[in-house]
């Protein structure tokens, strides 16, 4: 069987370590991949944006299936075009992945549907949004509508810091066309939580749930990033409330995508908080988080490839899937200087240790230079995940690891789960 999987970094690695382990796996293509992903994969330099040339490849190919792991990609309609050729895919079509590329259609799907939110305002023209703004209460979310790296979110402390962000996105076009509309939200407090679900537009199955840590620095401090490491399973997020999750976000979100004509089958985020007056959608994606796949998959029971087989095909209900009862933590080692400007091009050592070998590299940003030799290509470049019977054996397994591997201005957070364990210990 011939895999297709398009992306290029730490999450499409962590989803082709986990389908190589099904037997009926002969060949398996990463467009482009990267050079830790060429262990695994034949990495084929085609960019995951370019969509035509996806599919004349895939259709040279004779791919089996199909799975389109970033956002772009599939709001361009990569899924829409491998199906036109008869290609089975994982991933949602492009009407299904506007739930992720505006975040203006996300809001007003809540609304109407009453799926629990923060309260909102959109805005196409900088001076009205202004105008709203000076009678807002502080902090404030602001977000670009479309696409933008995970970075199109700004949370303004004062009207000041407001109208820097309104700049930024509607004036500078900092993000392009993603900032042509905003949303301005009220600023929601509580734990959060990520939880991602294979869903074929009718079934839905939750994930572990998991916790990241976005800000760069230890102490969550710093600038946004797109995720300086994560753990699994999130403390916060007990029985009672997944099953209030499940009643009154994961399956009306579900329904009401197929109501509007946008049947949702792939993998769907949700990223929840957790607030005094219950959970609250904070962003949907349209697509396995990264690098919450990084700690997610390591615990899946079951065969990847068959269950993502299954929502393809529409059989998930009969399809089991089932999780490890273990914990799992994955530390980002990134560039220095991410996520504002970083140098690439740096070689990277790997001590051969017992700690490195019980752990996972899933490689982000990395590549092979003219001399065969891997180097740092990339802001995140490795991400290193541990798995063990309790949160902080797994945390300092992945520690230990982190410590076997080098790089010129390598950094990382030297908290990640921190906050899962005091919670855990309450």
């Amino acid at each position: 069987m011939k895999v297709m999987v398009i992306g290029g970094g730490g999450r499409e690695h962590a989803i082709i370590k986990a389908i190589k382990k099904n037997p009926d796996v002969e060949t398996i293509y990463a467009l482009p991949g990267n050079g830790g992903i060429a262990a695994d994969a034949v990495c084929v330099p085609i960019g995951a944006k370019e969509i035509d040339r996806i599919a004349a490849f895939a259709e040279e190919q004779a791919v089996d299936f199909a799975i389109v792991a970033p956002d772009d990609p599939l709001a361009l309609g990569a899924v829409d075009r491998l199906h036109a050729l008869g290609i089975p895919c994982f991933g949602p079509d492009a009407k299904a992945a506007e739930i992720e590329s505006s975040k203006v259609f996300a809001k007003n799907l809540m609304r109407k549907y009453n799926i629990p939110t923060a309260a909102y305002a959109v805005f196409e023209d900088p001076e009205t949004a202004l105008a709203y703004l000076r009678g807002a209460r502080y902090p404030s979310v602001i977000k670009a509508d479309g696409l933008a790296l995970g970075k199109g979110v700004i949370i303004a402390q004062n009207y000041v810091e407001a109208q820097a962000a309104i700049e930024t996105i509607m004036r500078e076009k900092k993000f392009g066309a993603s900032g042509s509309r905003v949303v301005i939200e009220e600023f929601l407090t509580g734990p959060e939580v990520s939880v991602l679900a294979f869903t074929d537009g009718e079934t839905l199955v939750p994930m572990v749930s998991s916790m990241d840590h976005k800000r760069a620095l230890d102490g969550d401090l710093g600038p946004n990033t797109g995720g300086m490491g994560t753990v699994a399973p999130n403390p916060y997020y007990t029985k009672r409330i997944a099953d209030t999750c499940m009643q009154t976000i994961f399956l009306p979100t579900i329904r009401a995508m197929a109501a509007e004509g946008r049947p949702f089958r792939g993998c769907l985020y949700f990223g929840l908080m957790l607030t005094a007056d219950g959970p609250k959608v904070i962003e949907y994606n349209c697509r396995f988080g990264d690098p919450e796949t990084q700690v997610v998959l390591p615990l899946l029971k079951s065969d990847l490839l068959t269950v993502m087989m299954a929502v393809e095909e529409g059989r998930l209900a009969e399809t089991p899937v089932e999780f490890l009862e273990d914990a799992a933590c994955c530390v980002v080692v990134a560039s220095g200087g991410y996520p504002g400007a970083y140098e690439s091009g740096k070689p990277i050592s790997f001590a051969d240790t017992p700690a490195l070998r019980e752990a996972v590299v899933y490689h982000a940003g990395t590549k092979r230079d003219e001399s065969g030799a891997l180097v740092t290509a990339g802001g995140r470049v490795l991400g290193v995940t541990a798995i063990a019977g309790t949160l902080a054996e797994a945390r300092e397994k992945a520690y230990h690891a982190v410590e076997a591997i080098s790089f010129e201005n390598a950094f990382y957070r030297k908290d990640i789960g921190a906050r899962a364990l005091a919670a855990n210990a309450k």
